[in-house]
C-alpha cells in the first residue's frame, strides 16, 4: 500500500463536479434484469434508483451523490417514484430499492412512507435495500416487520468495500470491519438476508494487492453471514478519484483481476457472487479477446458456475 494521509469530508467536497438536476417525484433510473436467487432460480429483479437526499457520509470513492438532492424529499414522493417506475416495467419477482445512500436514513427515505412502500412492495417475493452499517437500527426493524406481515423477505445490502484496515480508514467511510460484522450479525439474527458490496482494487493498492484484498474481503463477508457478494470494479468520475489517480494512488482494476476475483468467489461455493458489469466498457479496453471474456463473466454471473 502506498503511504497516504487521511481524507476529510472537506477534501472530498472540494473536488466534486456539479450534481445532476433531478425531479423529486421520479427515480433517476429503473430497469429489470435477471439474477440468480438464493434458492437457485433465475428471477427477474426490478431495480429502482430512487431520487432522495444525499448520503451524509462522504466516501472518497463514491460517485452516487451525483444523482441525489441537496434537500430531503417530501412525504409521499418516494412512494410516487416507486408507483410510477413499476408502471413502466414488466412484472418481476424481486424488487431492489437503491437510493444512492442509506435506505434507513430518515432524511433520505421518510419513515412515514414505510407503510405505502410496503404496500407497493407486497406483490414481490423479496425487497433489497442498501444502507451504511451504522444506520441499522429500529427503523430497519420496523420496515422488516411490515414486510414480514405481507410475506415479503427483506435483504439489506451493506458496503463492506474492503477489509484492508488502512484503506478502509482512508476511504472516509467512518466504519470498521467490526461495524460491518456487528450489523451483519444483527440483521441475520432478525431473519434479514445480507448482501455485501466489495470493491475490486480500491485506491492505494497495487493490482496484485487489489486482487488479494478482494479475496480476503469475500472471505470475511461469507464468514459473517453474508449470503451474496457484489464485486464492484473501482472507478473514477467523482473528482476525488481523478486526483488520487494523478497522484499515483489509484488505477482501475484490469479485466484479468476482475476475472480472478469472480472465479475465486464462485469457487468457494459459500454463497452467490456477482461481478458488477455496469461500467465494464471502461475496463481494459485493449485487452485481447475482450468481448468473449466479458461475455463469459456475464454468463458466470447468471449461472453461478465457473467456466473454462
Amino acid at each position: 500500500m502506498t503511504p497516504v494521509p487521511l481524507f476529510t469530508d472537506d477534501w472530498v467536497l472540494a473536488r466534486r463536479p456539479a450534481r445532476n438536476s433531478l425531479a423529486a417525484d421520479r427515480p433517476y433510473a429503473w430497469l429489470v434484469e435477471p439474477e440468480p436467487a438464493a434458492d437457485g432460480r433465475l428471477v427477474d429483479v426490478a431495480t429502482l434508483f430512487l431520487t432522495n437526499r444525499e448520503c451524509p457520509f462522504r466516501c472518497v470513492m463514491c460517485d452516487l451523490w451525483k444523482n441525489t438532492l441537496p434537500e430531503s424529499v417530501g412525504v409521499g414522493q418516494i412512494p410516487e417514484q416507486i408507483r410510477w417506475a413499476l408502471a413502466q416495467l414488466p412484472p418481476s419477482q424481486h424488487l431492489k430499492l437503491y437510493n444512492a445512500g442509506s435506505f434507513f436514513d430518515p432524511r433520505a427515505i421518510p419513515p412515514e412512507d414505510y407503510p405505502e412502500i410496503v404496500r407497493l412492495a407486497a406483490p414481490f417475493e423479496r425487497v433489497i435495500v442498501e444502507c451504511h452499517p451504522k444506520t441499522i437500527g429500529t427503523r430497519c426493524e420496523s420496515f422488516h416487520a411490515m414486510l414480514t406481515k405481507q410475506g415479503v423477505k427483506l435483504e439489506v445490502a451493506l458496503g463492506l468495500e474492503t477489509v484492508h484496515p488502512e484503506v478502509l480508514l482512508r476511504l472516509n467511510k467512518r466504519m470498521t470491519t467490526d461495524d460491518f460484522a456487528q450489523a451483519a450479525h444483527a440483521l441475520r439474527a432478525a431473519g434479514i438476508a445480507v448482501r455485501a458490496f466489495i470493491m475490486v482494487r480500491p485506491p492505494f493498492l497495487t493490482e496484485d494487492e487489489g486482487l488479494e484484498w478482494a479475496k480476503r474481503s469475500i472471505d470475511f463477508a461469507f464468514a459473517h453471514g453474508v449470503e451474496c457478494c457484489s464485486l464492484i470494479p473501482t472507478r473514477d468520475g467523482n473528482g476525488a478519484m481523478e486526483e488520487l489517480a494523478r497522484a499515483g494512488h489509484f488505477a482501475p482494476p484490469a479485466l484479468e483481476t476482475l476475472e480472478r476475483a469472480l472465479e475465486y468467489g464462485l469457487a468457494l461455493r459459500a454463497g452467490r457472487v456477482f461481478l458488477d458489469l455496469w461500467d465494464i466498457a471502461k475496463v481494459s479496453p485493449g485487452a485481447p479477446d475482450r468481448a468473449a471474456r466479458v461475455a463469459r463473466l456475464a454468463r458466470m454471473n447468471l449461472s453461478q458456475h465457473l467456466e473454462p
